[in-house]
């Protein structure tokens, strides 16, 4: 199996990140997954990679502390010794009109979707120093891969997105010289929102050039490939659909 004796952490994700685990798991990969509140979900994950013959191991973090990412790394190490892969997939995702983006809605917005790379990968370069080549993939978004802002309502959502390409691209190259290979993925339309209408769904489906959703596998496999690969580095894939040619 391609990933037989690695350890991959997975921060956030929920029904993406799920997908995500049980693949890892499938090409031999032991998985660590952090949560901030989702235990349930993060639980229910740990059982589908554990069934995979594959350990699982269930942290509680706020990736967007510094501290709590430093107990994270720690709690790894004291569990696993090694770490392989990191999948920054911890994310949030709030539409705020600009008059309402206070201080505090500014920071909540960066910390969430930018700082929590940043964290999670810096605490956790000690482990993945001991076992290159090793591999970071953090999560952008097709719009600021694209350079598009395409929506009104996601000021913070969208520069701090357009952010993680970027953190994607200088720390692939201060850590080339480790073997520590960075990059992004980019979703566009993967998985409707549980309170999208069917019409809004269709609507979206009909905007994308191949005409669907994506579902979570697309996401797998484009993880798989940033895991595997010894030579792409600060790349960012957007899988979209093709919705940034059209």
């Amino acid at each position: 199996m391609q990933l037989l004796h690695r350890v991959a952490l997975i921060t956030g994700g929920k029904r993406i990140g799920q997908v995500v685990a049980e693949e890892l798991a499938r090409a031999g990969a032991d998985v660590v997954l952090s949560y901030r509140s989702s235990r349930q979900e993060a639980e229910d994950t740990a059982a589908r990679v554990q069934a995979l013959g594959r350990q699982a191991l269930v942290l509680q973090a706020d990736v967007s502390r510094p501290e709590d990412c430093a107990r994270l790394a720690r709690d790894v190490d004291a569990r696993l010794s090694s770490l392989d892969i990191v999948v920054n997939m911890a994310s949030t995702y709030v539409s705020r009109p600009l008059e309402a983006i206070d201080a505090a809605a500014w920071r909540a917005d960066i910390d969430a979707n930018l700082s929590s790379a940043f964290h999670v990968t810096h605490a956790m370069l000690p482990l993945l120093r001991r076992r290159t080549p090793a591999h970071v993939v953090n999560f952008t978004d097709w719009l600021p891969a694209s350079g598009r802002a395409g929506y009104t309502g996601f000021v913070a959502y969208y520069v701090a997105k357009a952010g993680v390409k970027a953190l994607t691209e200088a720390l692939a190259l201060e850590l080339a010289s480790e073997r520590i290979l960075v990059n992004a993925i980019a979703p566009g339309p993967i998985v409707p929102p549980p309170d999208l209408s069917e019409e809004e769904k269709r609507e979206v489906a009909e905007a994308t050039p191949l005409q669907r959703w994506g579902g979570e596998l697309e996401i797998a496999r484009a993880v798989m490939l940033l895991v595997t690969t010894q030579f792409i580095t600060g790349e960012t894939i957007r899988v979209d659909g093709g919705r940034h040619v059209k």
